[in-house]
C-alpha cells in the first residue's frame, strides 16, 4: 500500500462525513417546521459549529497531504475537489443556520404559517435529496448519482420563482407583516442557492473521477 492511501481515506470519510452533517441540517430544519419547534431550530444552529470544524480539519488534510506526499494524477484531483466540494458545503450549512436563526427567533411562530404557502419544505426535501445523491456518488465513486441529481435542481427553481409572486400575494394580504414575509423570501433564494452550490458539488465529484471539467458547461444526460 502507498503510503499516501491511509491519508487519501482519511481525507474523504471526512468529507463523507461533513456530507451527512449538512444533510442531517436540512433534515432538521424540516422537522423544526414540521413541529413548529423553535428548540430543533436552535439545535440546527448549535451544530452549525462543528460543520465549521469539519470544514478545518478537512482542509488540514489536504495541507498535509500536498506538503507530505506531492499527490499527482488522480489523488491530486481528489484533494482539489475536496477542498472545493468542504466550502460549498459549508456555505450550504450557512442556509441551514440562516433558517434556524429565523424560526428559533421566532416565539410567537408566526413566520411558521407561511412555510407551506412558500414551498419551503418542499425545497428542504429536495435539497436533502440532492444531498443524499451527492453522498452516495462520494461513497461509490460513481458519476451517476450526482448527476442525476443535478437534474432536481430545475425543481428548486421552479419553486424559487412561484415564490416570487407567492411573497408578492401574501404582502398584500399581510401588510403589517411584510417583514417577517420578506425574510422568509430571503432565506428561499438561499436555499435556491443552495441548489446551485450542490450542482458544483457534482461538478467537482465529476472531475475527481473522470477528470472532466465540466464548469460553465451544461450537464448533459446520460
Amino acid at each position: 500500500m502507498a503510503a499516501i492511501e491511509p491519508e487519501l481515506q482519511v481525507l474523504k470519510e471526512n468529507l463523507q462525513d461533513m456530507l451527512a452533517m449538512v444533510k442531517s441540517q436540512m433534515e432538521n430544519c424540516i422537522r423544526a417546521i414540521a413541529k413548529r419547534d423553535t428548540s430543533i431550530a436552535r439545535q440546527v444552529l448549535d451544530e452549525e459549529k462543528k460543520i465549521n470544524i469539519q470544514e478545518l480539519a478537512i482542509d488540514r488534510d489536504c495541507e498535509n497531504i500536498l506538503a507530505l506526499f506531492t499527490p499527482v494524477a488522480t489523488d491530486l484531483r481528489l484533494v482539489i475537489a475536496s477542498l472545493r466540494i468542504a466550502n460549498d458545503l459549508e456555505r450550504i450549512a450557512d442556509s441551514a443556520k440562516s433558517l434556524a436563526k429565523v424560526l428559533s427567533e421566532d416565539p410567537g411562530k408566526r413566520h411558521y404559517k407561511w412555510m407551506d404557502d412558500l414551498k419551503i419544505p418542499d425545497m428542504l426535501e429536495v435539497l436533502v435529496s440532492m444531498l443524499r445523491d451527492m453522498g452516495s456518488a462520494l461513497r461509490d465513486e460513481d458519476t451517476k448519482p450526482a448527476l442525476k441529481a443535478v437534474k432536481k435542481d430545475d425543481t428548486l427553481n421552479d419553486y424559487y420563482k412561484k415564490a416570487m409572486k407567492t411573497t408578492a400575494d401574501l404582502i398584500i394580504k399581510n401588510p403589517d407583516d411584510s417583514k417577517s414575509i420578506l425574510s422568509l423570501f430571503l432565506m428561499i433564494r438561499n436555499l435556491e442557492r443552495s441548489g446551485d452550490l450542490t450542482k458544483n458539488i457534482a461538478e467537482e465529484i465529476v472531475f475527481q473521477i473522470e477528470a472532466r471539467v465540466l464548469k460553465h458547461q451544461k450537464l448533459k444526460k446520460k
